[in-house]
Formats: structure tokens, C-alpha cells, sequence
């Protein structure tokens, strides 16, 4: 039998496969919508009101507040010339807006502090809309409702501008937890500027304030005072028994509570930029000279100067921090004679790390530029014994200077005297 012949022949023995079955693509599933809460008709009487989309219901609340409307010392509608002040001064600055998106105030309310197993139960939003100010809160039914909660902000549909308190560590990272949770039905979460109000407070009020709580800056700032407030601790408490229970008469209080949050956010935000922006003469030095310190750490050279040389024309030598800081400025612009004098009174009023600091840039200035060892010599030997009697410095930092302050001795000593031992 030929070749041909026999593979003909084991061909015939083959299995014929079957014709490969027709894959019809599987008919798309209905989302299935989770139902109402059965305490749904308690919370809508109590002032909620119920709106729904593709992947469930959400509860809101909205307040409409005039512009004239004050909370505290403020208007609301100082905001507007806020914005306006931000848009002139053309600073970049982490307080100043994007102008390219919309300005809201943001706030929540959570059911603990963190953990995948915290959910966020309540999105509160202020922002300027047709010349009036609106107030949308959203309430989360229940877990099944999530998608629907998160959806609702539609903080995956328009960039914004959002403002905040101690937003960036807490409030948006809950929201980018929670929205990876349901990130297979939502769509995906926008990249928004943050602006943290709680970051500004702590940089123009510190060594002005013990605590830089909302309600202490409340009080002390924006001369807010709570009545009848609850207490933070409790809001995710009386969250848990209105859903289990349908009790809405203490949940509409955890929304005031958060209405008066969002409501100092506003002001808050009036009050530090008039601050930054010097429209406000009532602030005190120590908050002026903290403005132009924070210039100076955003490199922003001339207001920073601007600020620190308004606060010693008013002040002179009793705010010494504002020359100590300028002390620095001048020294960059090369007027060093100025700068010496300003370093000497920061060395002669203050304490702790400045002091010791200004007595060595003294040390550096005279050593390097005025070319006068016998002055450097006498001012390191001022920091060092400062250092040693001076008990508000941490440990660490006594060493690490002690030891540079060591090694400029032995320098300007071998300087003062050649030759001899040291």
C-alpha cells in the first residue's frame, strides 16, 4: 500500500470533531436597584428628601443661604470678593483657587476614624450658584446604597476646587477608599485641587492658639460659638441608630452639625485670605510675621519681605521673630550690615532653637563677610552656652549643633591664634 494510500486509511479512523457550537454573547444583566430603607417615610418626614439614580437612592438635604447671610463676624458674601482678591494678587499659594474649576467647601461625616470597614455617611458641599449660596448634603441609606451615595456628589464628573478641613489626610482619602470599593460600577473618581484650611490655620496662628480644633478657631477667628451642637464623637453613634431604629429627629442634628462645619469653612477662607493678602489690619503681629515666614518657605521672596517689614515698622523690636526671619532675606540680598542687626535682636529677645540659630548666623557673617574672627569667635561662644543653659531645645538638636559649633571654635581659634594648640 502506498504512502498516500495508508494516510487515507488512518484519516478514516480520525473522530470527525464536531462543528464548534454558535457562542451567542450573554444578554446584558439588569442592574438589579437594592430597595428603599423601611424607614424611608421617617427620615422624608423629617426633612430629607429622596433622589434616586442608576444604582440606587440617596437622601439630600438643600439649604439656600442669601449672600447677606453671616455666621460669625462674616458674610458669606465676603467669598466672592475673596475669589476676586486671589485673582488680582495672581500668587501661587496653596490657599489660592483654581480658577478653572468651581469653588466648593467640603465636609464629612464618617462612621469611624479609618479602615476599609469605615464607610462615609454623609457629603456635605457649599458653593456660590446663581447668586445665592447652596447647601447640598447627601445621607447614605445603608451599605447597599454606597454606589448610589458616591455617585450623587458627581465628584466623578466635574474638576473643582475643593476646600477643606484637614481634608487631604482624612476626608479625601475616605472618599478614594470607599470609591475603590465600588470602583467595578462607578465611574472613576476625578483628580480635584485641595485646599487645606486646616494646614493655613496652623501656619498663620501658630504660637497663637493651643488647639487648632474647628470650633477653637471658630471661636477665636470667626467669632462662631456653637448652641446645642452635638458632639463630634457622637455623630457616627446616632448615624447607626437612625438606620437601625429610623430615628431622623437626632440625624437631622449630626446635618447641622455639618452645615455649621462647611458654613466656617467659607468663613475660615474669607478670614486667611484676608490675612495672606494684608487687607486686614486688626490681625496681630505674630500672625503677620507667620504670613511672611510662609512666604518665605514658598520662595515667594518680595511678599514675604513686603509682610515682615510692615510688621517692624509697626512693631520695631517687639515681635523679634519678624527679624529673624527678614534677617534671613537680607542676608541673601547681600546687605549683610542690615541683616546683622536684625539677627542681633532676634538673639537678644528670643529663646530655644531661634536664638541660638540668629547667634549663628552672626557667627557665619562676621566670620565670612565682615572678615572679623574676634566677633565670630564671640558669638559661637554665645550659642554654645546658650545651648547648654537653655532647656527648651530637644536633644538631638543640641548635639548636632554643639558639634558645629565646636568645629567653628577650633577654626576661628587657630584663626585668632596660629600656631598655638588648641
Amino acid at each position: 500500500m502506498s504512502y498516500e494510500a495508508k494516510m487515507m486509511e488512518m484519516k478514516k479512523l480520525l473522530k470527525k470533531k464536531a462543528p464548534l457550537a454558535e457562542v451567542k454573547p450573554d444578554a446584558p444583566k439588569k442592574r438589579e436597584t437594592p430597595p428603599a430603607p423601611p424607614y424611608e417615610k421617617r427620615w422624608l418626614a423629617a426633612g430629607l428628601t429622596k433622589e434616586e439614580n442608576e444604582f440606587g437612592i440617596v437622601y439630600k438635604r438643600t439649604v439656600v443661604y442669601e449672600p447677606q447671610h453671616r455666621h460669625g463676624k462674616f458674610a458669606l458674601s465676603g467669598l466672592l470678593d475673596t475669589v476676586e482678591k486671589w485673582r488680582e494678587s495672581q500668587e501661587i499659594h496653596p490657599l489660592a483657587p483654581d480658577f478653572t474649576r468651581p469653588l466648593v467647601f467640603f465636609d464629612t461625616e464618617t462612621t469611624g476614624l479609618k479602615g476599609a470597614g469605615t464607610l462615609i455617611f454623609l457629603m456635605g458641599f457649599i458653593e456660590y450658584t446663581e447668586e445665592a449660596f447652596t447647601l447640598t448634603q447627601y445621607v447614605l441609606p445603608g451599605p447597599d446604597h454606597e454606589a448610589a451615595f458616591l455617585y450623587a456628589t458627581d465628584l466623578w464628573k466635574t474638576p473643582m476646587s475643593i476646600v477643606m478641613y484637614n481634608g487631604k489626610s482624612f476626608d479625601m482619602p475616605q472618599v478614594q477608599t470607599r470609591w475603590t470599593m465600588n470602583r467595578n460600577v462607578l465611574p472613576q473618581l476625578l483628580k480635584h485641587t485641595e485646599i487645606d484650611l486646616l494646614h493655613g490655620s496652623k501656619r498663620i496662628w501658630k504660637n497663637e492658639m493651643e488647639t487648632f480644633k474647628l470650633t477653637a478657631v471658630e471661636e477665636e477667628q470667626l467669632g462662631f460659638f456653637r448652641e446645642g451642637d452635638i458632639p463630634g464623637h457622637m455623630a457616627p453613634i446616632i448615624y447607626q441608630d437612625a438606620v437601625k431604629n429610623g430615628r431622623a429627629e437626632l440625624l437631622m442634628k449630626v446635618l447641622l452639625h455639618n452645615e455649621w462645619d462647611i458654613l466656617s469653612l467659607v468663613t475660615l477662607y474669607i478670614r486667611s485670605t484676608d490675612l495672606l493678602l494684608r487687607d486686614d489690619s486688626l490681625s496681630s503681629a505674630n500672625a503677620k510675621t507667620n504670613i511672611g515666614k510662609w512666604y518665605t518657605d514658598l520662595k515667594s521672596f518680595n511678599r514675604s519681605k513686603d509682610v515682615l517689614m510692615d510688621v517692624i515698622a509697626e512693631y520695631g523690636t517687639e515681635e523679634p521673630k519678624a527679624h529673624f526671619h527678614i534677617g534671613f532675606l537680607l542676608k541673601k540680598e547681600g546687605r549683610q550690615i542690615e541683616a546683622i542687626e536684625s539677627f542681633k535682636i532676634a538673639a537678644h529677645s528670643l529663646t530655644g532653637r531661634e536664638r541660638v540659630i540668629a547667634y549663628e548666623e552672626l557667627a557665619k557673617l562676621f566670620e565670612h563677610k565682615m572678615k572679623d574672627p574676634a566677633k565670630a569667635l564671640h558669638y559661637t561662644k554665645e550659642a554654645i552656652r546658650h545651648l547648654r543653659q537653655d532647656p527648651d531645645m530637644t536633644n538631638r538638636f543640641k548635639i548636632r549643633m554643639g558639634n558645629e559649633f565646636t568645629h567653628r571654635e577650633i577654626r576661628l581659634m587657630k584663626k585668632l591664634f596660629p600656631g598655638e594648640a588648641h
